[in-house]
Order: structure tokens, then sequence, then C-alpha cells
């Protein structure tokens, strides 16, 4: 039980400081980036990381997320919560539906088939311009709760943190389940999975859509915090941007995931003093880190610090 909250304990603690020292709106406006991204990168941990399935096409569910929150107002008058409820059921909707199929791929095949899903959402979403804005995108409606507009860093601040705790919660209880020992085993091996009798199908896809509806819910938020969407949000850069976050934070850790999130897209602010550089910069940082910590930087570290205890003993 104690194990279960020592992660959420701990982003919790992080989220405080980082408030009191936060100096101003622009960091608040990069914290909450950080926690709208590693959400998602918690959803997709539990499919690459616990399930130990590829997938290079999550941006698209991603997209789907911002989108509703844009086009069910602008278009059937929904409230954007409602809007965002819809996006969420369609991903996940669409996730238990092309997952069954897609799952069956392993290795190579699997990372395409991801992608090819990633690839065609982004393509709808640029060619159906009557709908969503095309290539130019779309203003999103600002949100209102209770006849309040929900503005200001500081509230999308606390708004963005607690939707991350809910959902390293859940990934942590998930993990401490019946289900998330099913995942670890189907990782592990599907064919001493299937002999445990274990319904490997069912568990993959269970993975999958998971995943998905975290990753609509990011998309989302991010469209209601921006005020607007573009069809890169669902983009083939962005789906390898998540999973950059997973495997260098550390794959099957949920405070991997955070912290994956945190330096891809913090770091990047940072390095703006070396102008063109810039990406030179982060390409060499992110090399470094994976040859140094193979097992990504939390599992490693975690790795290093039992070493150095059993030493001392």
């Amino acid at each position: 039980m104690a194990q279960r909250f020592a992660t959420p304990l701990i982003l919790a603690l992080a989220i405080i400081a980082v408030w009191f020292l936060a100096d101003s709106n622009f960091v608040l406006r990069v914290a909450t980036l950080v926690f709208i991204s590693a959400f998602a990168a918690i959803g997709l941990n539990i499919l690459v990381g616990d399930a130990g399935q590829v997938s290079l096409g999550h941006a698209g569910f991603l997209g789907i997320g911002a989108y509703a929150v844009a086009v069910g107002p602008a278009s059937l008058g929904l409230h954007p919560l409602l809007a965002l409820l819809a996006g969420v059921l369609i991903a996940g909707i669409l996730a238990m539906a092309i997952g069954r199929p897609v799952l069956r791929l392993r290795g190579h095949a699997l990372a395409v088939a991801t992608l090819g899903f990633g690839i065609l959402i982004a393509m709808v979403i640029n060619n159906e311009a009557w709908l969503t804005g095309g290539p130019d995108g779309m203003r999103v409606a600002r949100l209102e709760i209770f006849g309040m507009r929900v503005r200001g860093s500081d509230t999308w601040y606390w708004i963005a943190a607690i939707i991350l705790l809910l959902g390293a919660i859940v990934a942590k209880s998930l993990k401490a389940s019946p289900t998330g020992r099913a995942l670890r085993a189907v990782h592990d091996s599907e064919v001493a999975a299937m002999v445990a009798g274990i319904d490997v199908a069912k568990y993959k896809n269970t993975a999958f859509v998971i995943s998905a509806v975290y990753a609509a819910i990011a998309g989302g938020l991010l469209a209601l915090y921006d005020g607007f969407v573009t069809p890169d949000m669902a983009g083939f850069l962005t789906s390898i941007e998540l999973i950059t976050m997973v495997v260098l934070g550390g794959m099957g850790s949920v405070l991997g995931a955070v912290v994956g999130a945190t330096i891809l897209t913090a770091l990047p602010q940072l390095l703006t003093a070396f102008a063109e550089y810039e990406h030179m910069a982060l390409g060499l940082i992110m090399m470094v880190v994976m040859i140094a910590l193979r097992a990504g930087i939390v599992p490693s570290l975690a790795a290093l610090a039992r070493g150095f205890g059993r030493k001392a003993r």
C-alpha cells in the first residue's frame, strides 16, 4: 500500500515545491505543459512498459481528444467538458476496435501498423478542413464552469497537477491489481502467460484502450489550455516525443514517465540560449543519458541506489 502511493506523494511534493519556487507565469506555463505531457506518457507507459507493446501512432488519440473539444462546441454546441467526454469515448471505442487485429502483430509489424493509424488520423484532420480547419487549425472555446471562465496560469497549473496526480494514482493502482500482474506476465512472455491461463489478447487490448483514454484526456486538456489546436498535435513527431518520454524516463515506471516528460518538455526551454544549436544539444544530452542509464533514468538510478545501499551495509 505504501509503495502504491509513494510516487503520487513524490509528485505532490514536487508540484507544491514548483508552485512556491515559480517566479513567473512562464514557469507555471511550462510546468502545466509538463503535467499534461506526463499524463499522456503515463498512459502510454501502461501499454509500452507494462504490457510490452509498441505504439508509434499514439498522437492520433491525443488529436482525437484535442479536436473533440474544438469541434464539439463549435459545430454541435456541446459544453467543452461534454465534448471532452465524447472525445475520450471515441478514442476508447476506436482503440478497442482496432486493438484486437493490430495487437496480434509483433515487433516491426506492430510499430508500422500503429504508425499507420497515427498517420491516418492526422490525414483526416488535415483534409477535412470544413470541420477541423485543416492545416490552419481552429480555435477552442474557453472552458466555463458554473458560468465562470477558467483562466489564469495558476488555475490551469492546479487543474493539470490534480489530473496528473489522479492519473498516477490510477496507474499505480493498476500495477498492483490482478490486471497489472497479468500485463507484466504478458510483457515477460506471451507464451508463458497463455500457459498460465491469461487471455493475452484481452489484456493487450485493455492496455491499449487505457493508454488511448489517457492520451485523449491529455489532448483535450492541452487544447482547452492553449485555446487553439493544429494537426501537429496528432502528427508523427508528437508520437515520437511520447514514446521517447517513456523510454528516456524508464519503461514500466510511472515516475519515469513523468521524468521523461519533464526533460522533453522543459529542457528545450532551458536550451534556447544555444539558439540554432538547441536541438543538437538536446539530442546529445538524450544520447548521453541513454548510454549511461540504459534502463531509463528512474530505474537506473534506483538500481544504483540499491547497489550503494548494499555496499554500505
